[in-house]
C-alpha cells in the first residue's frame, strides 16, 4: 500500500477522536505537511507553536540533510523511535519506507494524543490488537530476541509486537504493554555490559531523590534478564495527554531562518516564557531542568537527546501552556566520552559543572542559586554506590559503572565543586516574557 496521503487526529478522548488536518509526503518523500481542516481551524488549538490556526499548509524545514525525514511541527513526534521503525521494518515490511510508511505503521497507541488515520471521515487507523499484558513479558523479549536476529517471527509474534506505539526514547527494544489496566513501556536488556534495566530503575529513583520528577518505573524479573516498565505520563485514566518533545518545542520557538540550539538553556528559556504560570510552575520546571542537567551530567548520561526530554501541554484548548513531564530514560551510559547530547551551556555540550552554572539565568537563577542546586545534586550523587547495592545492582556492575561516574573526570567536579564561590555573584535574574505559547 502506498502512502502518500494521511489524515491527522486528535484523540484526547478515543472515544471520540476530532480530525485535525491533512497529512502529505512533501520534500522529495524527506518530509510531511499538515494542512488544518475547516472544524479545527474553527475549533481545535494549534498542535505547537509553528503550527498556528492558519489555512495553509504548514511544510517541514526547507533544509534536511540527505538521511533525513521530518514531519512539521508536533507531527513530527506522532512518528516512532528509532526501535519502532526498526519493528516496522521488520514486522510490516512495507514496500516503500518513507515518513509516511512509519507514521502510519506506527499504529493507534503512540507518543501523545495525535493518531493517523487512512480517511478523514472517520478514524481508521492501523488495525492492532490489544496490548500483551505482563504475564506475557517473557515472550515479548523473546520476540524482540528474535528481531534482534533477524529471525523470522510467528502470526502471533508478528501480532503482540507489531507497531509498537512511539513511546519517545530510541533504539534500544521496547514495546508497549499493559500493567493492572494501564499502559507502560517495557525495555529489555540488550547485550550491555550490565544489567541495564535494573541500573535505568535504580539510576532513576536515585534521580527522584535529587529532587527530579521521574516516571514511574517497576522491575519485571523475566528467566534469563531483567526487564523496566516505565509507566506513561502521557496517558491518565483512559484519556490521552497531548505532549511534545524538547526538539518540538525548541524548532517551534527558534525564528525563521535560525538554527534551534537544542539544549537545556534554550529548553527552560521556553519553559519560562510558554511555561504553567499558575503557583510559580514554570519557574520551578526551569529550576528542576537545571537539576536534571546537572545529574545527567555527574552521572554519565549523555545519551540526553531532544527525544529524551518531553513536554505536557496543558489546557490545550485554553492556552495551551507547556509543563515539563516525568523525567525518563536516565541512566549512565558508560561512556565517558564528556560530552552531552543536549547544549549545557557557554561551553556547548562538554560535561562539566562550570558549563552547566554559565548560562544558570536562562533557568531563572542567579549564580549562587545554582550553585545551591549543584550542591544538591552532588550530595545524592555521592550516594551512587550505596543506593544502586540497596536497589540490587550487582557489585560487579557497580564497579563497572564506577570507572566512568567515579572517573577522574566526574569525581574531580564533584569533589572540586564549591558553592560557596558563587555565593557573592553577581547577576541579574531574568525575567519570562509574559505571552500565550500558541497565539497566532
Amino acid at each position: 500500500m502506498r502512502l502518500d496521503d494521511l489524515h491527522l487526529w486528535y484523540l484526547a478522548d478515543p472515544a471520540n477522536p476530532r480530525y485535525v488536518g491533512a497529512l502529505k509526503l512533501v520534500s522529495a518523500g524527506k518530509g510531511v505537511s499538515l494542512h488544518y481542516g475547516a472544524d479545527w481551524l474553527a475549533h481545535g488549538f494549534p498542535l505547537s507553536e509553528d503550527l498556528p490556526l492558519v489555512d495553509t499548509e504548514f511544510l517541514p524545514p526547507g533544509r534536511l540533510s540527505a538521511d533525513a525525514q521530518r514531519a512539521v511541527g508536533a507531527v513530527d513526534d506522532a512518528r516512532p523511535d528509532r526501535w519502532g521503525e526498526k519493528v516496522i521494518r521488520f514486522v510490516d515490511r512495507p514496500k516503500r519506507l518513507s515518513l509516511m510508511e512509519y507514521l502510519y505503521y506506527a499504529g493507534d497507541d503512540r507518543f501523545g494524543a495525535l493518531g493517523v488515520s487512512t480517511s478523514k471521515e472517520a478514524y481508521l487507523p492501523r488495525s492492532g490488537g490489544p496490548l500483551p499484558r505482563l504475564e506475557d513479558a517473557q515472550s515479548l523479549s523473546e520476540v524482540v530476541a528474535k528481531i534482534e536476529a533477524a529471525e523470522p517471527l510467528t502470526a502471533l509474534e508478528a501480532r503482540i509486537i507489531a507497531g509498537g506505539g512511539s513511546p519517545l526514547g530510541g533504539a534500544k527494544p521496547k514495546a508497549l504493554i499493559d500493567i493492572d489496566g494501564e499502559p507502560w513501556v517495557i525495555k529489555f536488556f540488550n547485550n550491555e555490559p550490565v544489567d541495564t534495566p535494573l541500573v535505568e530503575h535504580a539510576t532513576m529513583t536515585l534521580a527522584k531523590q535529587a529532587g527530579i520528577t521521574v516516571a514511574e518505573t517497576q522491575m519485571v524479573p523475566l528467566v534469563v534478564f531483567n526487564a523496566v516498565a516505565i509507566r506513561r505520563f502521557d496517558r491518565e485514566r483512559g484519556h490521552r495527554i497531548h505532549s511534545i518533545s524538547a526538539g518540538t518545542a525548541i524548532r517551534a520557538a527558534t525564528a525563521s531562518g535560525q538554527e534551534p540550539q537544542m539544549g537545556y538553556p534554550a529548553l527552560a528559556r521556553v519553559l519560562r516564557r510558554v511555561g504553567v504560570a499558575e503557583a510559580g510552575v514554570h519557574q520551578s520546571d526551569a529550576r528542576e531542568l537545571f537539576r536534571r542537567m546537572v545529574f545527567n551530567i555527574l552521572m554519565d548520561n549523555t545519551d540526553d537527546h531532544e527525544k529524551n526530554h518531553a513536554l505536557l501541554v496543558v489546557n490545550p484548548y485554553g492556552n495551551g501552556r507547556l509543563k515539563l513531564a516525568p523525567a525518563y530514560d536516565i541512566l549512565p551510559t558508560h561512556s565517558g566520552q564528556g560530552h552531552q547530547e543536549f547544549i549545557c551551556g557557554a561551553l556547548g555540550h562538554e560535561s562539566t559543572l562550570d558549563n552547566a552554572m554559565s548560562e544558570c539565568e536562562a533557568f531563572g537563577l542567579l549564580p549562587n542559586e545554582a550553585a545551591q542546586e549543584v550542591a544538591r545534586v552532588i550530595e545524592v550523587v555521592d550516594g551512587w554506590r550505596t543506593h544502586l547495592a540497596q536497589v540490587g545492582v550487582s557489585a560487579a556492575d557497580i564497579e563497572y559503572l564506577g570507572q566512568f561516574i567515579d572517573g577522574d573526570e566526574l569525581l574531580a567536579q564533584r569533589m572540586g565543586f564549591e558553592a560557596s564561590r558563587f555565593a557573592n555573584a553577581g547577576g541579574k535574574r531574568a525575567k519570562p516574557v509574559k505571552r500565550g505559547p500558541f497565539s497566532v
